[in-house]
């Protein structure tokens, strides 16, 4: 092998300058939120300059939007409850390890419009075949209510850390919310009454 074909292509050189400086933005904007991340500190967590950061992305908004690209989970059609094991599937993978991008997005949506923007319409393809699966009157309610949960467990679990729900196992956090999400994906029984 010789020594020119062991280095880098410009190209390989590109992606991974742009991978180490989404590495590091996903992290500082998990860490910080969208408002107190600054490009400077992406630059340095990533070891290179503010202009290459500038150069390869734009500005500040053009850098969140890539770092927190993240593909949702595909739900499973089948019986409600099958939905609800995937779902609970989905969380305890979430519990052991969520992704920065997801957490990024997390933490920033509560102080950037932008970023809640980026939130809601990640979400919504998820939340619309979620509500497809429930067979019930109020099937919009309860995808929302699972959402609520699933999102509020994550962000309590990786970002506000105030209560057990930090130190607790996946397992035992699921096997708790069982009952409740196999109830919300069940519609119930018809009493013969009009809702």
């Amino acid at each position: 092998m010789t020594e020119s074909s062991a280095r880098p292509t410009r190209a390989q050189q590109r992606l991974q300058s742009e991978e180490r400086i989404l590495a590091a933005a996903r992290q500082i904007f998990a860490e910080l939120g969208y408002d107190r991340t600054t490009i400077r500190a992406v630059a340095s967590a990533a070891g290179v300059d503010a202009g290459l950061v500038m150069h390869y992305f734009g500005s500040k908004d053009l850098l969140f939007a890539r770092a927190v690209e993240v593909p949702a989970d595909e739900l499973p059609g089948g019986t409600s409850g099958e939905v609800a094991e995937a779902l609970l599937t989905s969380l305890r993978r979430r519990l052991t390890g969520e992704p920065t991008a997801s957490l990024a997005v997390l933490r920033s949506m509560l102080t950037n419009a932008d970023a809640a923007d980026r939130y809601r319409a990640a979400g919504e393809p998820q939340l619309n075949q979620l509500t497809e699966t429930i067979s019930a009157p109020d099937a919009h309610l309860r995808a929302s209510l699972l959402s609520a949960i699933i999102h509020g467990v994550i962000a309590e679990r990786h970002l506000l850390r105030l209560t057990h729900l930090a130190d607790a196992s996946p397992e035992q956090i699921v096997d708790l919310l069982r009952p409740c999400f196999h109830s919300l994906t069940t519609a119930p029984p018809t009493s013969g009454k009009p809702l």
